[in-house]
């Protein structure tokens, strides 16, 4: 699956008058490895570095740059300052979407696409085509809620176990 998946980048940059360098193709691998993870340019760098020690982080830039440009991966913003890069649903009409934990930063993908009927209303409403949209909801993750709610029974028990004065 992702070598196939790296043909169709191959051929869509060669659409473009580009080629899949192998600085390129190793950023895409460490991307396709990492597709559930929303890497950044740094992130992508520092796994690099191992694989191929002479490729720069002003390359990976450049490179995550391209694949932006061409709409073969997303830039996501989390509201962190940090920009983060996801790959475009092959298949999918519009972006999918996340569940961003703003206690541990876990980030969860929504493939559904909810919003059809808030993009006719809009475009009717306002005279404006919609391309996409993407759409990010920030909240506390189960995991985060089961701590969070053990916590206040944890420090219950722990306080019984304190002797008394």
């Amino acid at each position: 699956m992702e070598e196939e998946r790296i043909e169709r980048i191959k051929q869509i940059l060669h659409a473009h008058n580009y080629k899949l360098t192998p600085q390129r193709e190793a950023t895409v691998r460490i991307l396709l490895e990492n597709i559930e993870d929303h890497l950044s340019a740094e992130d992508v760098f520092l796994a690099l570095k191992d694989r191929a020690p002479d490729i720069g982080l002003a390359t990976v830039y450049r490179t995550l740059e391209l694949l932006s440009d061409l709409r073969i991966i997303h830039k996501i913003n989390f509201g962190d300052g940090v920009t983060r890069y996801d790959f475009r649903s092959e298949s999918a009409q519009h972006h999918h979407h996340h569940l961003l934990c703003v206690h541990c930063g876990k980030v969860q993908e929504i493939e559904e696409d909810y919003l059809g009927e808030v993009e006719k209303k809009i475009e009717e409403t306002f005279h404006f085509s919609i391309i996409d949209h993407r759409l990010t909801f920030h909240g506390v993750c189960s995991e985060c809620q089961k701590k969070q709610s053990e916590s206040p029974e944890k420090e219950m028990k722990e306080n019984q176990k304190l002797p008394v004065e």
